[in-house]
């Protein structure tokens, strides 16, 4: 008797029990393939970043705040069945407010493309309804949170479970525009929220490919030679620093040995990063200082080893991008961010696989 074949859902579903440390092991497992089919020796290892981009709309201050009211004015209006009994003015208390909100932000666009001294002050205007819109949605999803407490249907707990979720980050929302809008001062970067369903998004600042900025969190790529990448990490900062230690003592169990070379551009560079590269065993460290160097720094970075390696360096450049184009790490469809652990985990296992074979057919 033939097993019917699992459908997409089936699978999908199958691969959201998948936690992210299994699929770090399932790469070091890979990795350990690589070294038995004398695809890789892990003498050389070089690191770079990139950005994976979460799946999300361009965040605006107008965009969010209308999604505010879309994702509340939804749950309210699930939520009516179940306290028609319990609540006094259902009708008002779950009532939608997308309409408005919509409004509010399409006068808002056409504000914008329009040119005048007022426009700054009818722009102010503008927000301060939306934010008031938003405000009024927020109060009336307390109060249907509140009724929902007493229920104890399945359906009533789910509700209210994602509900506690969404609230805070929608009134960090409205602080934002208040203060970015309203007020004229600056939020920090980390301090914002770029989006209600990827909440882990962050901003990275990008110096090439025609965008000043990209929305999706910065992840660090370690490579030896053959192609094989043997780790990756989500950073909480948009930036590398110090991430060559953090290489170093992923690579030496795994290899039983230090790499001869330990190479990364002046973004993974951290004081004593190359000191301590070297009592591990570490032949060359390919590491430019950033800032003022000295002249021990500079006739280092001068030397012929320090140059070879260096230029070695510019590989792993190339796999970012075959990563991007061809497994899927350009853009991250998996949602929060152990999605995206596992989205980034099963692309590199998917690329070192296929170096893996090459080799071994070659």
């Amino acid at each position: 008797m033939r097993e019917r074949v699992p459908d997409d859902t089936t699978l999908i579903r199958w691969a959201h029990t998948i936690r992210p440390e299994t699929v770090h092991t399932l790469n070091d497992r890979v990795v350990h393939l690589a070294r038995q089919a004398k695809v890789t020796s892990g003498r050389k290892l070089r690191l770079d970043a990139t950005c994976v981009q979460t799946n999300i709309h361009h965040p605006t201050d107008s965009g969010l705040l209308v999604d505010s009211v879309r994702v509340l004015s939804r749950f309210v209006q699930r939520a009516k069945p179940l306290v028609e009994g319990t609540l006094l003015s259902v009708k008002q208390a779950c009532r939608s407010r997308v309409r408005s909100a919509r409004r509010a932000a399409q006068s808002l666009h056409r504000l914008l493309r329009r040119k005048g001294e007022q426009k700054d002050e009818q722009q102010k205007e503008l927000y301060q309804k939306l934010i008031t819109t938003t405000q009024q949605m927020v109060k009336q999803a307390k109060q249907v949170a509140t009724s929902l407490h007493h229920q104890p249907q399945a359906l009533a707990q789910q509700l209210l479970c994602s509900v506690q979720q969404v609230l805070p980050l929608i009134e960090q929302v409205i602080t934002q525009a208040s203060v970015r809008v309203l007020e004229g001062k600056k939020v920090a970067s980390h301090e914002k929220v770029l989006s209600l369903h990827e909440p882990h998004t962050r901003a990275i600042p990008r110096h090439k490919g025609g965008a000043l900025v990209e929305f999706g969190r910065h992840v660090v790529l370690d490579e030896v030679e053959g192609g094989i990448v043997t780790r990756f990490e989500i950073c909480e900062a948009p930036h590398e620093h110090g991430q060559a230690d953090e290489a170093l003592a992923h690579h030496q169990p795994l290899f039983a040995h230090p790499p001869r070379w330990l190479v990364g551009d002046r973004g993974v560079h951290a004081a004593g990063t190359r000191e301590r590269a070297q009592a591990a065993g570490v032949k060359v460290v390919a590491i430019p200082a950033e800032g003022k160097r000295s002249q021990e720094q500079r006739a280092q970075e001068h030397t012929r080893a320090f140059k070879r390696a260096y230029r070695w360096r510019a590989g792993i450049e190339g796999r970012i991008h075959s990563l991007r184009r061809d497994y899927g790490l350009r853009r991250c469809a998996y949602h929060g961010e152990d999605g995206m652990q596992r989205w980034i985990g099963l692309g590199i296992i998917s690329s070192n696989l296929r170096h893996i074979a090459q080799a071994t057919v070659a």
